[in-house]
């Protein structure tokens, strides 16, 4: 290292460059990461080089508080594919194993979304150690199990994948988390997070490019980075630094792609780049997946019925107990005994705002989350979704709902997908609850006029839905059929995840659009009045 790197005097003989005194925790975590040789691509065979923004990251990251103790306890690092992930991530986990940041029998884990990507890091870890005499003569590196042991310390480093076996009893001192937008569940994120409880000064740092959904654990930790920064909240344990393009920039113009490549031209390949970019002009299919990784945009590669910002700007929130005694129109979609069912109330002289009900088994939701990587228990306790006992959702509760919500507003019609609707008919007509049900099929007869209904809503700011968590999840997973005649409907087929309560919205939107004036069940049909 050179001697003025940190305005220091020359190194002193037999001390490692991180060990001279007078440097700060981060410059010591700097110093060490630059006395790494680098084994392979842009400049092999020399020491490792750390650009502005990783050094500036890295001195934010470690910083210790007033007290004495680390600050920074959850670091977030997102950048688009390419920009040295990989390097970085292997140089700070030898910095917590065997560097400056060392401590007794710690525990240090590198963590990605499979076992291929998980061997990246360990094998950057492992190639470092073998090409640095004083690291392979004092660490242990088994190659078959992804595992390496400090002899001096104690401790111990493992890789980990989110789609291997669960993993507990961790007391995890540091913990690198590679491409969290692609782990197939958040399970192994929260037993890490977790983990870190057992230790004085902890560190789990998020290292990747951003998510397409806004459901994913890294969106999460992304929006967060970016309501601290705005000054919205306040939280000195968390540091995050965002490299993206704007949404509203244009993707071609070279002049934007450093904003998310922030190593452009040096290990960041501004040739390979540029070639994807052209690709990505030329055939639309693929601006998808360019926007997303090489622009670290939130952008999905499946194109979607719902423009985001469209439906952003139909966020507006209303009070639910102004609406009593105001007119209203039902969708009901019911779904399998297991999944998620959905009931959404659209009020069309009230600014169009849209209440929307839903139910989930309560017995699979840890189930469900793993599946749908959603977090269906958290959206319980936060009242937006009911819970009913058991394995399989018990539409007594359903029909309980229904009969307050007639009670409760000017309930003109409530339509519904035939599919699943025979028992819940049999337990209205039962408790005696009279309905204005409305038979609607789910082909393109039925759902084409309403979807055009529902977008002419939302285009002409007759539709507010105050942000539902559970609607915008919905409404990011919709796509659409077309017949030759162009009239659309949902297709769950297509869809990658659920879109029940859009199907339910769509749906009572469309009925709002007929206004066919009120109608009554009356146990066996339905009566017109």
């Amino acid at each position: 290292m050179a001697a003025d790197l940190f305005n220091l005097d020359p190194v002193q003989p037999g001390a490692k460059p991180w060990e001279q005194p007078g440097l700060t925790r981060g410059e010591r975590v700097v110093a060490f990461i630059e006395s790494l040789p680098v084994t392979k691509g842009f400049g092999a065979g020399q020491t490792v080089k750390l650009e502005d923004f990783q050094r500036d990251w890295i001195l934010s990251i470690y910083q210790d508080g007033d007290d004495g103790l680390r600050q920074v306890r959850t670091g977030l690092l997102s950048v688009a594919r390419g920009n040295g992930k990989t390097v970085l991530c292997a140089g700070l986990t030898l910095a917590h194993l065997c560097g400056p940041e060392a401590e007794q029998r710690g525990e240090c884990y590198s963590a990605a979304a499979t076992k291929e990507q998980a061997s990246l890091i360990f094998a950057e870890m492992e190639a470092t150690i073998l090409a640095t005499p004083w690291m392979a003569a004092r660490l242990n590196v088994r190659t078959f199990n992804k595992v390496i042991e400090d002899h001096v310390t104690g401790s111990i480093y493992k890789a980990l994948a989110s789609d291997g076996k669960s993993v507990h009893g961790l007391a995890s001192s540091f913990v690198v988390c590679d491409e969290l937008a692609q782990w197939q569940s958040r399970e192994l994120f929260d037993v890490l997070r977790t983990s870190l409880g057992k230790r004085e000064q902890p560190l789990l740092l998020v290292i990747g490019t951003q998510s397409p959904r806004a459901e994913n654990i890294m969106s999460e930790l992304v929006d967060y980075s970016g309501r601290i920064d705005s000054g919205e909240i306040a939280d000195d344990s968390f540091h995050g630094a965002v490299y993206a393009v704007p949404d509203d920039a244009d993707p071609f113009d070279p002049a934007n792609w450093p904003l998310a490549n922030p190593a452009l031209g040096k290990f960041r390949s501004a040739r390979e780049l540029g070639e994807e970019a052209m690709r990505a002009q030329r055939m639309p299919t693929f601006e998808p997946a360019f926007r997303n990784l090489y622009l670290n945009q939130r952008v999905d590669a499946e194109p979607k019925a719902i423009n985001p910002a469209e439906w952003e700007r139909c966020g507006q929130t209303f009070d639910p107990t102004s609406l009593a005694g105001r007119p209203c129109y039902g969708g009901l979609d019911l779904s399998s005994t297991r999944d998620l069912s959905a009931l959404a109330l659209y009020f069309p002289d009230d600014d169009g705002a849209l209440v929307v009900h839903c139910w989930c088994p309560r017995d699979n939701m840890g189930e469900r989350e793993e599946t749908d990587r959603v977090p269906y228990r958290t959206w319980a306790k936060q009242g937006f979704i009911e819970a009913t006992p058991g394995k399989a959702i018990d539409k007594h509760f359903i029909a309980a709902r229904l009969a307050e919500v007639a009670s409760q507003y000017d309930l003109r019609g409530l339509a519904f997908d035939r599919w699943g609707m025979a028992d819940l008919k049999a337990i209205l007509n039962r408790e005696g609850i009279s309905l204005p049900l409305v038979d609607w099929g789910q082909g393109f007869a039925s759902m084409g006029p309403a979807v055009d209904a529902f977008e002419t809503a939302m285009l002409s700011d007759k539709l507010r839905h105050a942000m539902h968590p559970i609607l915008r999840w919905s409404a990011g997973n919709l796509v659409y059929e077309m017949d030759p005649a162009g009239l659309r409907k949902p297709s769950k087929n297509r869809s990658i995840d659920r879109i029940d309560p859009m199907v339910a919205s769509i749906m009572a939107v469309g009925l709002s659009s007929r206004d066919e004036g009120p109608k009554v069940y009356q146990g066996a049909g339905i009566m017109w009045i």
